[in-house]
């Protein structure tokens, strides 16, 4: 069989609509696949948080918007088995160990120095046999990845060098659910994804997912993480902010032509009310020109 040819990917989570600066981040994607000849995948995050319905007006609104990808669209809820096997290899290689904390008692626990405030303090990670026992019949384990370093580096197109910690993160839940820095990396590397773009809140996470795609064997993935769409308040806008998906923006008089040509001028792709697609925008799109400052979006009233 072939190995999977080079993608970028669109991975949002089916909790709903689309709002303007996810579809921004999709077109940012798009045009970055396009620029440098790759495929372009889409991927549901549908591990948790699923709303029905939603991955079909998602998939809608992103081809209003002019985008197309490569098929079929991968579901993470149907490679559990995937990740189970990768989990299993782990545990046998002695690269994972069962946890028992909950979040209240890593936030409580004393950690290292310098380390980041959440970060794991290593509770669990060299209990006996009889205390991982006791422990169990207290509670659920979930599985962390043994990870051997403290940090790691990434190249980040727009950030360059970027190094970030890593702590024994969690791979599956001890609800038994596949965590979302293992099912990404698994699922970037079996379908050929050499590229992700995403937004820059996900910046911190990159060093944890590329070191554990090292750890798999795999290449990490070439990084952009772009700017976010915020709010008038400065923070990360979201869909209580008002009309901020298609829906709620055609009802103000707004279609998706429109909105592609609000989030070209935004990025500096177009004039104010100039008429764009998604080709012109691929004309004109230079990563090395890319606006580096977020985007304060005002939705109409």
């Amino acid at each position: 069989m072939l190995p999977p040819s080079p993608a970028g990917r669109f991975a949002p989570s089916p909790s709903g609509d689309l709002h303007i600066g996810n579809l921004r981040t999709a077109v940012l994607a798009w045009l970055f696949a396009h620029a440098t000849g790759r495929g372009f995948a889409i991927r549901m995050e549908d591990l948790d948080r699923v709303r029905p319905g939603s991955d079909v007006r998602q998939l809608r609104d992103l081809a209003a918007l002019g985008l197309s990808w490569d098929e079929p669209v991968v579901y993470q809820s149907q490679r559990l088995e995937e990740y189970r096997a990768v989990v299993d290899e782990l545990v046998a290689a002695g690269r994972t160990f069962e946890c028992y904390c909950t979040r209240r008692e890593i936030l409580e626990a004393p950690s290292a120095p310098h380390a980041p405030q959440g970060a794991y303090p290593g509770t669990c990670r060299d209990l006996s046999e009889a205390q991982r026992a006791q422990r169990r019949s207290e509670r659920p384990a979930a599985i962390r990845l043994r990870a051997e370093v403290s940090s790691f580096t990434v190249h980040d197109l727009l950030y360059g060098e970027f190094t970030g910690d890593v702590d024994d993160f969690v791979l599956v839940r001890n609800d038994g659910t596949p965590a979302y820095n293992l099912a990404v990396v698994v699922d970037d590397a079996a379908t050929g994804v050499d590229q992700v773009v995403r937004g820059d809140d996900l910046l911190s996470s990159a060093p944890r997912q590329a070191f554990l795609a090292t750890l798999l064997g795999h290449r990490p993935p070439e990084y952009a993480h772009v700017p976010m769409v915020l709010n008038r308040s400065g923070a990360r806008l979201a869909k209580r902010d008002g009309a901020v998906t298609l829906t709620d923006l055609a009802g103000h008089g707004v279609d998706a032509a429109s909105a592609l040509s609000m989030m070209a001028e935004s990025l500096g792709l177009a004039a104010a009310g100039e008429p764009v697609t998604l080709s012109v925008l691929a004309e004109r799109f230079d990563p090395s020109t890319l606006v580096r400052t977020p985007w304060v979006f005002v939705p109409p009233e």
